[in-house]
């Protein structure tokens, strides 16, 4: 058997960029990162910051010439959310239809909501209601790829195929392409979890990592509860027999057994694998080295007053991280409605009592403080607020259980914040809020706006793992939606 030692110093001497780091001492080792074996089980995602020359940061500003937002949260409302019920109510319509909520007015004249968002009701004057976005994909999976990814599923109308390098890039992954972090955080991070549905075949959602990009641009994936007690991100701790100090000793000795065959050839560049898993592996040091980093994931630095304005549950507490992300210069971060256990938003049966009593409250509570907190801040403007799910409600109640089934013909989303114009709302819907009546927009047109909102060009092109481009949009930019 070849002497392992060797064959890990070769792997080391076979990547121009670990030599040249190499030189720069032990911490350049660090950032290097090769953990494999040395015992941390890392297994979040990683978004890897480009090469240096690889691309160039890019001009912040939007197709139209508009100052573009630095930042991006993205609440994904997993399970289809009803247009009905929420922010497109019918009161007009029959009984079969419009439910038993009652609209309510807000501080925008015009403008009515669900009388269970109590708190939201208040800040309509910083959102725009998209009451008009529209497909034809009523599947949880295929539906859920074209709302995070602005483009189509490789396979449409399918809650059967997961995951898979044909998908295309999360808008967070071409964030983390275009808009590589240089502060030692990651450049996309998606909590608490993602997004799956355990009665679809494909169970996990395609499109919520770098697809054809390829997986140094997968964001950061934080998992579990933040608001126990005892939750801490599992990236920035080490396994229990792994002290810090250990670690940095083994990296030491990586360091001298590397210095004592430093003349290996190589046949080549140091291949694609190798490279995504050097990168990921670095940015893991960063984060378990860096106090600074480990800061910006701490919640117990959020004022407790804070922390209960947002919501002691699972979504409020992931909000907030989400905040506090963006403030320490996350550009995307991802929180997906968690796993409650009960379908999250796709409320097929007992929809009425599920939103008035587990969904819309948390979710009223949790975007209300968001909007307030930047705004307190001065960071609204320069962060995109979006929320958002994969579809709607069909407008008829099920007699039978007092659900509402998958519709994805007409439903609402929300934007805020980077220069959204607050206070409006975009297309209508008809008189059942089946169909749009005026405006209607895609998921690939919402899609397209967000990624033109956080200064990347629409009109640009990237590679493959293997070379083939893709455009990174195919809708439009809905314009009427800024100031």
């Amino acid at each position: 058997m070849a002497n392992p030692t060797a064959r890990l110093d070769r792997c080391f001497q076979s990547c121009d960029e670990f030599t040249s780091l190499n030189r720069r001492g032990r911490r350049a080792l660090l950032q290097a990162g090769f953990l494999g074996g040395l015992g941390l089980g890392l297994t979040d995602l990683w978004s890897a910051a480009t090469s240096a020359g690889e691309a160039s940061q890019p001009t912040l500003t939007t197709a139209n010439g508009r100052k573009a937002a630095k930042s991006c949260i993205f609440m994904f409302m997993w399970g289809g959310p009803s247009q009905l019920d929420t922010f497109d109510l019918k009161p007009n319509a029959p009984d079969e239809i419009r439910g038993s909520f009652k609209p309510v007015s807000t501080n925008v004249p015009g403008i009515q909501i669900c009388e269970h968002f109590t708190q939201l009701s208040k800040h309509i004057d910083k959102l725009a209601i998209v009451r008009s976005l529209n497909h034809s994909d009523p599947a949880h999976l295929s539906s859920g790829h074209a709302t995070v990814t602005g483009q189509p599923a490789p396979v449409l109308n399918s809650d059967a195929t997961p995951p898979s390098d044909r998908d295309s890039p999360h808008i967070g992954s071409l964030v983390s392409k275009v808009r590589p972090s240089t502060n030692g955080l990651p450049s996309f991070v998606t909590l608490p979890w993602k997004a799956f549905h355990p009665a679809a075949p494909g169970g996990e959602a395609p499109g919520q990592h770098g697809g054809w990009l390829g997986n140094s641009h997968d964001g950061l994936l934080l998992t579990g509860d933040p608001n126990a007690e005892s939750w801490k991100p599992s990236s920035l701790s080490l396994q229990p027999e792994i002290t810090l100090a250990r670690l940095e000793e083994r990296f030491e000795l990586l360091q001298h057994l590397n210095q004592q065959q430093p003349h290996f050839n190589h046949d080549g560049p140091i291949p694609r694998p190798m490279a995504d898993s050097l990168a990921h592996r670095s940015r893991a040091m960063d984060l378990l080295t860096s106090p600074r980093v480990r800061s910006a994931f701490d919640l117990s630095k959020e004022p407790d007053s804070l922390r209960d304005r947002y919501g002691r549950n699972t979504h409020g507490q992931s909000v907030l991280m989400a905040r506090r992300l963006v403030e320490h210069g996350v550009p995307l971060v991802t929180v997906t409605w968690h796993n409650d256990g009960k379908n999250f938003w796709d409320t097929h049966g007992n929809n009425f009592n599920r939103l008035k009593d587990d969904l819309i409250p948390p979710a009223d509570m949790a975007l209300s403080t968001l909007l307030s907190d930047l705004d307190e801040r001065g960071m609204l403007e320069e962060t995109l607020i979006v929320w958002v799910g994969e579809f709607g409600r069909k407008p008829q109640i099920n007699v039978k259980n007092s659900g509402r089934e998958h519709w994805p013909f007409c439903y609402s989303g929300l934007l805020a914040g980077g220069g959204i114009r607050g206070g409006m709302t975009y297309g209508t819907s008809d008189a059942h809020g089946a169909y749009p009546d005026s405006d209607p927009v895609t998921p690939l047109d919402f899609g397209t706006t967000i990624v033109d909102a956080l200064g990347i060009p629409i009109g640009s092109v990237l590679p493959d793992r293997e070379g083939r481009p893709h455009a990174i949009t195919c809708g439009k930019t809905i314009d009427a939606l800024f100031g």
